[in-house]
């Protein structure tokens, strides 16, 4: 079967159990598998090479993965409003992939986690909606038909799935964000499953 690819990059952990929710979403649907990656972390001045696999987690994403999915989840933390600079280097690499048509009329979904309420969770989500849209995918986000959209107290939008982690990633995930998260993997995986057939 083909999967549905996960693909985040996380640095406290908040994204990541945001990740493994929407892996559990696009399992709980019948045909429906999961894949975790993650990306390579970057820094301003580099001083060794990043090693070929992290030491734990998802491995790092290959180009054979966009090609074989069926769907993409997208998450990243919120950095000023926007995507983290490791998820964003990792678009900027895949101009031989958006030549090539390779995620063109697949569906794809996004998620993100900020420190605080009012953080940048719309903005980020938007920002991550640009590339997928270069690529000619077909964005999903959640609708109002799900109920813990409109009685969560912290994340969660019509734009995909998110969390208020807290400045020390010190807030309690609730119920209503996993939900969402949960809800929001089930629709992609769905809509990845019915496109593909």
């Amino acid at each position: 079967m083909r999967p549905v690819l996960v693909l985040f990059y996380s640095r406290s952990g908040a994204v990541r159990a945001l990740a493994q929710d929407i892996a559990h979403g696009i399992d709980s649907v019948a045909g429906g598998v999961a894949r975790l990656r993650t990306v390579p972390p970057v820094a301003p001045l580099t001083r060794v090479a990043a090693p070929p696999q992290p030491d734990a987690g998802a491995p790092y994403v290959e180009a054979r993965d966009l090609e074989e999915c069926i769907g993409l989840a997208l998450g990243s933390p919120t950095r000023f409003g926007n995507m983290a600079a490791p998820m964003k280097h990792f678009w900027d690499s895949t101009g031989a992939e958006w030549q090539n048509g390779i995620l063109a009329g697949k569906p794809a979904c996004v998620f993100t986690s900020t420190a605080s309420m009012h953080g940048g969770q719309e903005s980020t989500l938007l920002s991550m909606m640009l590339p997928l849209l270069h690529h000619g995918m077909l964005v999903l986000g959640l609708p109002f038909t799900e109920p813990a959209l409109s009685t969560t107290s912290g994340g969660g939008t019509p734009y995909g799935a998110s969390r208020v982690a807290g400045s020390a990633g010190n807030l309690p995930y609730s119920a209503d964000e996993k939900q969402l998260a949960r809800a929001l993997g089930a629709r992609l995986a769905t809509t990845a499953l019915k496109l593909a057939a």
